[in-house]
């Protein structure tokens, strides 16, 4: 179905993207940053990333999730709530100042997550709408949320890197299937799971009108800025070099959830906050 809302919601004039960004954003459904970090604050992350990993009683959480395979961590989620350090990162101007230009609108954490993906261990990530799921799964109204992926490591075109379709966030592709109760718990784990995820004929679609795809890759602390609605996903990672990622999805205020709109109960709060305060200033 073809997209009705907007995607740049902001304008120049609210900073602290260009117009020629905003344009690109609005048009591309991403905005990429090569050196959102500073290499000394990647350093930051990647030691609380790495502690996160290591803690044997946060392993045991129901916010991580293990790899089916390697028994590796796979992503821990809410780090923002859990650690200081990611806390300050939403916070940061140059995080969610592009998010509020992007959204219109003050915004707040729908999630955060680090996602792993070990060397010779990490799992694929399937194609996928984020909006999709938080629309069926949590109640999100409208595609009125960005996602900002920031690289803790080295993202190289074979160890796994984000890639999206362009122009994809301009069609809703909804998945077939009813959502099963506690869906999540397999999801995270594997995306070999036919539920959500959109069918092949539409990614093919999408790819062919779009001319192809787009892979991001680049140095620790450069970022991706992307549409909720935008066709995404990744490899595996069987190369010798991990890749991790720090994950924050930022909301409109005035697009906060309710009941889901294809699921019998909402995702628990730490996938799906519901807790709406908008990050301060």
């Amino acid at each position: 179905m073809a997209r009705e809302d907007p995607t740049a919601w902001g304008t120049a004039e609210d900073g602290p993207l260009a117009a020629d960004q905003l344009d690109t954003f609005d048009r591309l459904g991403y905005h990429a940053e090569q050196s959102l970090l500073t290499p000394q604050e990647v350093e930051t992350f990647q030691r609380e990333g790495a502690r996160l990993a290591a803690d044997s009683d946060l392993r045991k959480d129901e916010r991580t999730v293990i790899e089916e395979k390697s028994q590796e961590v796979r992503s821990v989620f809410e780090v923002h709530r859990i650690s200081e350090v990611f806390a300050r990162l939403t916070a940061d101007p140059r995080v969610v100042g592009p998010a509020r230009q992007m959204l219109g609108s003050e915004v707040y954490v729908h999630q955060s997550r680090v996602n792993y993906k070990p060397g010779f261990g990490g799992g694929p990530f399937y194609w996928h709408s984020d909006f999709e799921t938080w629309h069926a799964e949590d109640g999100m109204p409208a595609p009125r949320a960005v996602s900002v992926s920031i690289a803790l490591t080295e993202n190289y075109p074979y160890n796994g890197s984000l890639m999206i379709i362009p122009g994809s966030h301009r069609t809703f592709v909804p998945c077939v299937g009813q959502t099963p109760h506690d869906h999540h718990r397999n999801s995270l784990r594997t995306h070999s799971v036919a539920i959500g995820m959109p069918d092949q004929d539409s990614v093919s679609e999408l790819a062919r009108n779009a001319g192809g795809i787009q892979q991001f890759t680049g140095p620790p602390g450069s970022a991706t800025f992307f549409d909720s609605n935008c066709m995404h996903g990744s490899n595996g990672n069987i190369t010798p070099y991990p890749r991790s990622n720090i994950f924050i999805v930022f909301n409109s205020v005035d697009n906060v959830l309710g009941e889901p709109f294809g699921a019998p109960t909402p995702r628990p709060t730490y996938i799906a906050s519901r807790e709406f305060t908008p990050v301060p200033r």
